[in-house]
């Protein structure tokens, strides 16, 4: 089955513009959405926007960037996905997260993944685990550049995933009926702890890095101190303390699944992060 347009749902993310740089190097024709840039205006809190952006797509990558419970308890990505089936699109590739499908009834996600496999299209669900990419491009950059990453992990270990191998996972999903219903756990090839990350970039980049446990209470308050609404700042906090309980060390084989080859490593990353000047 071949695609046509291919829509890209925050395509100025970190999986986005990834996605659609993969996708526009191969020749395909990419709507890239986005509130702030791309090619249209979207946003999913407005249904408003969503006709334009669906007019003629066969193909679409979701993903929920509200990971707290909506207000009204009803999250708008099912109704989207809805629209966008009425409107013809074929297949559907959504960004979840490490551990959903074993997740209590109030994770969004769990939400949002039945109401895809429950469209009618072809559809792929990713699942990953902490970027890696959560260190050179946001969250935890500052803590990076200042020297000092707290955070309430303690010596808890997870496989970072790098950004790079779920968009080419996406971009081959988008196009590629192979992936049609499966559901991908990706995360890195080992597990480490956030203290043993910081040193690989330390010596990466020639800096004193070091990471900085904390109680989970007063990370909550670093975090609304810092703007960050309270629920979100405890979902948050709660993700990174289970990543301190043991509960994200585990390596799963996703990658080698949905490519063929083996995950790229957390060297891997930090290298190329520290060769692009990620931390200058």
């Amino acid at each position: 089955m071949g695609m046509d347009d291919i829509l890209i749902l925050g395509a100025t993310g970190k999986t986005g513009r990834r996605i659609v740089r993969r996708l526009r190097s191969a020749g395909r024709t990419v709507r890239a959405a986005s509130r702030t840039a791309g090619d249209i205006t979207f946003d999913l809190n407005d249904p408003a926007t969503w006709t334009a952006a669906l007019d003629g797509v066969t193909a679409v990558y979701l993903l929920e960037p509200n990971r707290s419970p909506h207000p009204d308890g009803q999250a708008p990505l099912p109704r989207f996905v809805s629209q966008a089936v009425s409107s013809g699109v074929l297949r559907l590739v959504l960004l979840s997260a490490y551990g959903v499908g074993d997740a209590g009834d109030e994770n969004p996600l769990k939400a949002v993944e039945q109401a895809v496999r429950d469209s009618g299209a072809e559809w792929t669900i990713l699942r990953p685990g902490w970027f890696a990419q959560n260190f050179s491009e946001s969250f935890w950059r500052p803590g990076i550049l200042s020297g000092t990453l707290t955070l309430p992990t303690g010596d808890g270990r997870t496989a970072f995933i790098d950004a790079e191998d779920i968009a080419e996972i996406a971009a081959s999903a988008l196009t590629d009926a192979r992936h049609a219903g499966r559901i991908y756990q990706l995360t890195g090839p080992r597990a480490i702890s956030v203290g043993e990350a910081v040193e690989l970039i330390g010596k990466a980049t020639s800096r004193t890095i070091r990471h900085v446990d904390v109680a989970p209470e007063t990370f909550v308050e670093y975090q609304i101190a810092a703007g960050v609404p309270a629920d979100a700042a405890r979902l948050l906090t709660s993700l990174l303390v289970a990543v301190r309980d043991g509960h994200g060390a585990e390596v799963s084989d996703g990658v080698q699944q949905a490519l063929g080859r083996p995950p790229r490593t957390f060297e891997d990353f930090v290298s190329e992060a520290a060769a692009t000047g990620a931390w200058d």
